[in-house]
């Protein structure tokens, strides 16, 4: 009896798996492609009205304006006529759990941190899941590009880039261990448990957590500056890319004052820090502007983190940055809720910043902090071919619908789980 119930469960989530599996990898791009009429967004801040983009073997061969050239139409195997719609750079979602979480409360399908505290070797790539039933949902957004981010720690590990139309991680991969990820001790704690009655303190640990994390940091400087030999430290060895420029140190820190810390401390060890969530960010920007430290926000659709604090102050915050030249890119930092992630620029603008600008965040400026630029990130010759056409303005949930999406030439299908059942329960009577 046992046995048999056993496999019919068995079978039955067999079944279930089956019947939810994401779509088909498409094909590399074999035939030279063209988008004609669409209002072309460039994520440089440029708008063309009337445009022609072409691409060709995973590249963006043309961009121009449809009215001042002639265009041979037989050199193109499809063309799509956007007349009307948009055209966008594929949206890059930094700082995401996507592929590490697929259910924050099943601790099953959660592989985002190591145990202990200092964990540079852990590399987020190894452990994304191509077959993530949330990857076609967000691109179905036009969001294409994601960074793999550790979680938990000290130094929770390394990130990396993907491409969201994969077989595997292998292919995935877009730019592999891109930086390291620092969880800056935070000078307050929860406290009064016991009561029934938590309240903030002082974080009495604070000290000791900078001291042990300027300690490993200065060993860690030590060993990169050996000839590489072996046996290798895998811990100072995942280190090694920070000091000599390959990679970035990605500092999850939120209080102006720890900021600024975070910031002298990185440029001490030599290395290029960014600043993620930084929900007092605009309070320093004059700082970080002068130490060219770029922000990747946390989510503007929140309540602010102090009571004090202006209703409105997360919806603007992006807007005081850009008033003051910093860069800054958009995050919704966790996994589901990336599909979200134009909308929240789309909340940006309509609190001050500037509608290209928002755009230019979510995907050049991105990419440029990621340091991903010189091939993707903008409509421009010679890059990827990662883009998507919508109907009608991305920032705005109200008309944004994507129609076609690209990655890297490549026409992916954008059906997803929300869209099957949709469609199931529209035929239920």
């Amino acid at each position: 009896m046992r046995i048999a119930l056993l496999f019919s469960l068995l079978t039955v989530n067999c079944l279930t798996t089956i019947s939810a599996q994401n779509p088909v990898p498409a094909p590399p791009q074999k035939s030279p492609m063209l988008i004609l009429n669409a209002t072309a967004h460039l994520g440089t801040g440029q708008v063309i009205p009337n445009s022609a983009i072409a691409f060709d073997a995973g590249k963006i061969t043309m961009v121009a304006d449809a009215t001042t050239i002639r265009i041979d139409r037989t050199k193109f195997a499809k063309i799509f006529d956007a007349t009307g719609k948009h055209v966008y750079p594929g949206l890059i979602a930094p700082a995401t759990r996507i592929g590490l979480v697929e259910i924050d409360a099943a601790r099953p399908t959660n592989d985002v941190a190591e145990t202990g505290s200092i964990n540079p070797n852990a590399r987020s790539i190894i452990a994304y899941n191509t077959d993530s039933e949330l990857l076609p949902t967000i691109r179905s957004n036009g969001i294409l590009m994601t960074q793999v981010v550790p979680e938990g720690g000290l130094v929770s590990g390394s990130s990396s880039i993907v491409q969201l139309d994969a077989w595997n991680w292998e292919d995935a991969a877009y730019r592999t261990d891109d930086g390291i990820w620092l969880n800056w001790p935070s000078t307050r704690s929860w406290g009064g448990w016991e009561s029934g009655a938590p309240e903030m303190k002082k974080n009495d640990r604070y000290d000791k957590d900078v001291q042990q994390l300027t300690r490993y940091f200065e060993e860690a400087r030590a060993y990169a500056q050996l000839p590489v030999q072996e046996p290798r430290n895998p811990r100072f060895e995942a280190m090694r890319g920070l000091f000599n420029g390959a990679q970035k140190l990605y500092i999850r820190v939120d209080m102006a004052k720890t900021i600024e810390e975070s910031v002298l401390f990185a440029k001490k060890q030599g290395v290029q820090p960014v600043i993620v969530g930084g929900d007092d960010a605009w309070m320093v920007a004059d700082f970080l502007r002068d130490q060219k430290v770029a922000v990747i926000l946390a989510p503007t659709q929140k309540l602010p983190s102090r009571d004090d604090d202006a209703v409105d102050q997360p919806y603007k915050s992006a807007a005081m940055l850009h008033q003051k030249g910093v860069r800054f890119c958009f995050s919704s930092i966790g996994s589901w809720r990336q599909r979200n992630l134009p909308f929240m620029a789309g909340q940006a603008a309509g609190f001050g910043l500037d509608r290209e600008a928002a755009v230019s965040a979510l995907t050049l400026d991105a990419a440029t902090i990621l340091g991903i630029d010189k091939t993707c990130g903008s409509l421009e010759e010679g890059k990827d071919a990662t883009l998507f056409i919508s109907e009608g303005d991305v920032l705005d949930m109200r008309t944004s619908k994507v129609n076609a999406a690209f990655i890297q030439g490549r026409e992916i299908n954008l059906d997803n789980k929300h869209k099957q059942l949709t469609k199931r329960f529209e035929t239920q009577h």
